[in-house]
């Protein structure tokens, strides 16, 4: 299987996309990202969850419960029942010490230990995956237990060892002997610890902590070496709500945060009790609540909104006739706002709709020159090469793509009777007859064949102009209307604000019919990055203006996407792109035309992208055959 490169690690980018989608249906966040780290961990500023490296390297099922169990702690444990806030208070009051790092690591481990078990209560699916990343964690910490005692690296073997005190299976397990100090004083540490499986909140677990190291700051001279748990030095402390689940779960910002200058203490309006709010999913309702949700507002410590409007003569002196507010007759400005509101929203939609990490990109559309006299040879040469296959691919388009259907003819004095009688008794000369709908010769389907000039087609972009002019004479003999498009990215020009991304249209809808064009594909070379997602959801949205019933985007390229901030979630990009184009009725395929024989890592790659639609022709003789059961697999699908 071809991987996502990392900082020198490989990553499965079809796990990668399902750990995605776990952590945002847990969470019922779609802003929220996942990532790989040395360390497993939660950003609740960047909505990022971080799972750890330390699982790579393993059988692949393993390592896929292990990534699960990180997904499962950070989405359902620390986004719930984290009080980040608290954290980030220990992390200002552990700072001076001496062990910093050991107190922040079993901080997050005893954490670690205490949602692990929210988990498992809340989602029991969980407890698998959560056997397994215990069975992994012992069978390190012992052999680094081992490892520590030996180099007397004494900080880090009590580390070691308050893990599996912490998860031994048996009371019979032992530890064996560090110091003479630290053996004195380890019963009243297991005591301490001991007390995570009563804790029900983070304050619980620092107060269990800071017991613990503050005996410990007098018998340890040196902080831990490694780094087993992760506790990011974040502004936690920033977060005003009591868990990071109240923080986030607004939809939307206030506009404004207005404060009263001069007002004096003591005058303020406190309101200390919470009126609870109704929706769909409130499991047991109160007496009283509110039936709406605030999305936006004003954040003010006034009682109102601190405006009014402006009094007019018309008004009655208690509202005593009139009943409801009237409207001032002032300037209206709410049409205005309205306009504006609507504006920003199709603004920020704007920006993702050829996906979120194709928001800097920019579209260069590049229209084909007139063909050269070598060019045109060289086209006849190879159109010569592929006469006999395209007749093959001829036949097998028109069995198998459907044809345009003329309507019926009716009022008709032979054919088929129409229901229609009455006209018997209703006209002299009635035409009763008519002929049903009959097939058309033209076959109701359009293409769009895209073409990866990326530097990484190099070695195939021969081989993939056979095949394409052997698709653009066989839609062109069946009256096919089609066109053939080269992407890609200008890396010379590329920033992290901006990607510019070429569209070179050879062969337009227009011109894909006439017999001279074609030449004009010979143009088509390898030139730099390519951004496939993002020129699918072009070619998507240009296809979707077509009024054909059946539309089909080829896409030949080597399946490997690559692009300014595209290494890594290209592939999870590119695979979103083709699943939105089917959504919306387009078939999409890849076709990857070699001259050598395909490895297994690439056929990989492509099916992880494509799913089964793909196509692999080490020979141009072999297209016509190999398409011919994935075109009838595509049409019985949309029947």
């Amino acid at each position: 299987m071809r991987f996502i490169k990392f900082n020198d690690q490989q990553v499965d980018s079809f796990l990668f996309m399902e750990l995605s989608d776990l952590s945002k249906g847990l969470t019922k966040n779609r802003d929220l990202e996942v990532d790989y780290s040395v360390q497993s961990y939660l950003d609740p500023f960047e909505k990022k969850i971080y799972v750890s490296h330390f699982w790579d390297h393993r059988e692949k099922s393993e390592t896929e419960l292990a990534l699960k169990s990180d997904v499962y702690l950070r989405s359902i444990g620390n986004y719930f029942h984290t009080d980040f806030r608290e954290l980030g208070l220990f992390i200002q009051r552990v700072r001076p010490l001496k062990l910093n790092s050991f107190a922040k690591q079993l901080c997050m481990l005893l954490e670690d230990l205490r949602i692990e078990e929210v988990c498992i209560k809340e989602r029991p699916g969980t407890k698998t995956a959560f056997y397994l990343r215990k069975k992994l964690y012992r069978r390190h910490f012992q052999s680094q237990l081992i490892i520590h005692k030996e180099r007397n690296i004494l900080t880090d073997a009590l580390f070691n060892a308050l893990y599996l005190i912490l998860t031994a299976e048996s009371t019979m397990e032992q530890v064996p002997a560090l110091s003479e100090n630290l053996d004195r004083t380890l019963p009243y540490i297991q005591t301490q610890i001991f007390q995570v499986f009563e804790a029900s909140s983070t304050s619980h677990i620092i107060k269990i902590v800071l017991n613990v190291v503050d005996i410990l700051e007098e018998l340890l001279d040196k902080d831990m070496l490694n780094t087993y748990f992760y506790l990011a030095d974040l502004p936690y402390e920033s977060i005003k709500a009591s868990s990071l689940f109240d923080e986030l779960k607004r939809k939307s910002k206030l506009k404004n945060k207005d404060q009263i200058e001069n007002a004096k203490k003591g005058d303020e309006d406190v309101h200390s009790d919470k009126l609870p709010t109704w929706h769909s999913e409130t499991s047991k309702p109160t007496k009283s609540f509110l039936q709406f949700d605030l999305e936006q507002g004003t954040n003010t410590t006034l009682n109102g909104d601190g405006t009014v409007r402006e009094g007019e003569d018309t008004d009655q002196a208690l509202a005593m006739v009139q009943g409801t507010s009237g409207k001032a007759k002032k300037n209206d400005y709410s049409k205005l706002e309205a306009m504006e509101s609507q504006k920003e929203e199709r603004s920020s939609a704007g920006e993702l709709v050829y996906g979120k990490e194709n928001k800097y990109a920019v579209p260069i559309f590049v229209q084909s020159k007139l063909p050269s006299a070598d060019d045109i040879d060289k086209y006849k040469h190879d159109r010569n090469d592929i006469l006999l296959f395209q007749k093959k691919l001829k036949l097998m388009i028109q069995k198998t793509l459907e044809h345009k259907r003329t309507l019926p003819r009716t009022d008709l004095h032979i054919g088929r009777l129409n229901k229609k009688l009455l006209r018997l008794l209703t006209e002299e000369n009635p035409k009763l007859f008519y002929k049903k709908q009959e097939r058309s010769p033209d076959i109701d389907a359009v293409f769009t064949l895209l073409v990866d000039c990326s530097a990484s087609m190099f070695d195939k972009m021969d081989q993939t102009k056979l095949g394409i002019i052997l698709f653009h004479e066989t839609l062109k003999s069946v009256r096919v209307p089609h066109q053939i498009v080269g992407f890609w990215e200008d890396t010379n020009e590329a920033s992290k604000t901006r990607q510019p991304n070429h569209f070179h249209t050879v062969i337009s809808f227009k011109d894909s019919l006439q017999s001279q064009a074609g030449p004009e594909i010979m143009q088509l070379s390898p030139e730099e990055d390519n951004r496939d997602g993002y020129a699918i959801r072009h070619m998507t949205e240009q296809l979707m203006k077509r009024h054909e019933k059946q539309k089909f985007l080829l896409v030949f390229s080597d399946g490997e996407p690559a692009a300014t901030g595209y290494e890594r979630n290209g592939i999870i990009d590119t695979h979103e792109a083709v699943l939105d184009a089917r959504k919306l009725g387009v078939e999409v395929m890849n076709v990857f035309l070699s001259t050598n024989e395909v490895d297994e890592a690439t056929k990989k790659t492509t099916q992880n992208i494509y799913g089964r639609y793909s196509v692999f022709v080490e020979k141009i003789d072999e297209l016509p055959e190999q398409l011919y059961p994935l075109l009838k697999r595509l049409l019985l699908k949309t029947i």
